[in-house]
C-alpha cells in the first residue's frame, strides 16, 4: 500500500472507530443478531475465512462482554458442523445469549489456573483459535499471549484485537498496549508470524494482530 493509499485509509478508520459527529463509535451500536458485537464486520469476515480454513474445535474468547462476538463464533461453528467456544470475562453479565456451543466462564483470562482449567483434558493436538480481546494494557496482552499461544498448534491463530490504539491509527493517547505486546511476544516466539493476509478487506481493528502458527 502506497502513502496516499494508506492516508486515506488511515483517516477512514479514524472516521469509523469515532464515528461521524453527534452519532458515537460505529462498534457500539453494531448488533449480531440483535446483540451487541463491538467488532469491526471485516474482522468478522476475516475470522469466517479462517474458521473455515482451520476448522477449530475449540475457539477461546477472551473478554466476552455482552456476548455478540461468541454467538457470532457459535453459528459459524454450527455451520461448519463441529467445535466449541470458551468465552472468558470478570464479569458475570445476565441475559448473554446461550448457545450450546457456547461455555462462558467468569475470570481473568490472565490467571494460570484458569487458563490450564480450559485446556485440562483436551487433545493436545487438536485445532484451535484464541480471541484476545480484554485488558488491552500491554501488560495483561502480553501475560495472555504466554498462556494462551503455546497451546495452540501449527496452522492455527492467535488473534490479538484492538491493536489499533495508541496511535494505529486511534486513541494515540492509550499507552503502551496489544501492537506493543506483539512486538515483544514475537521477539521471543519465532514460531509465530503476523499474517498480514488478514487485513485485506484494508479495515480492521486487529493491525498486525492475525499471529499465525508457522510450527
Amino acid at each position: 500500500m502506497n502513502p496516499a493509499e494508506r492516508a486515506i485509509v488511515d483517516a477512514f478508520h479514524r472516521l469509523y472507530y469515532d464515528g461521524p459527529e453527534g452519532e458515537g463509535r460505529v462498534h457500539h451500536r453494531t448488533r449480531w443478531m440483535g446483540v451487541p458485537c463491538l467488532k469491526c464486520p471485516m474482522d468478522l469476515m476475516a475470522y469466517q475465512e479462517i474458521l473455515f480454513e482451520t476448522r477449530p474445535a475449540l475457539v477461546i474468547e477472551t473478554g466476552t462482554h455482552e456476548g455478540g462476538s461468541a454467538l457470532f463464533l457459535a453459528q459459524m461453528l454450527d455451520l461448519l458442523g463441529a467445535g466449541e467456544v470458551v468465552s472468558i470475562d470478570v464479569l458475570d453479565r445476565p441475559g448473554r445469549p446461550p448457545h450450546p456451543r457456547i461455555r462462558y466462564v467468569t475470570g481473568s483470562s490472565g490467571d494460570v489456573e484458569l487458563a490450564g482449567g480450559i485446556f485440562r483434558g483436551r487433545p493436545a493436538g487438536e485445532k484451535r483459535l484464541v480471541i484476545l480481546d480484554s485488558d488491552h494494557s500491554r501488560a495483561h496482552v502480553l501475560r495472555e499471549l504466554e498462556l494462551f499461544a503455546p497451546r495452540v498448534p501449527p496452522g492455527g491463530y492467535v488473534v490479538v484485537e484492538d491493536s489499533n490504539v495508541n496511535g494505529n491509527p486511534v486513541l494515540p493517547e492509550f499507552g503502551p498496549g496489544p501492537s506493543e505486546a506483539i512486538e515483544e511476544f514475537l521477539a521471543g516466539h519465532p514460531e509465530f508470524e503476523v499474517d498480514r493476509s488478514r487485513e485485506k478487506f484494508l479495515m480492521t481493528f486487529n493491525p498486525g494482530g492475525y499471529l499465525k502458527r508457522i510450527r
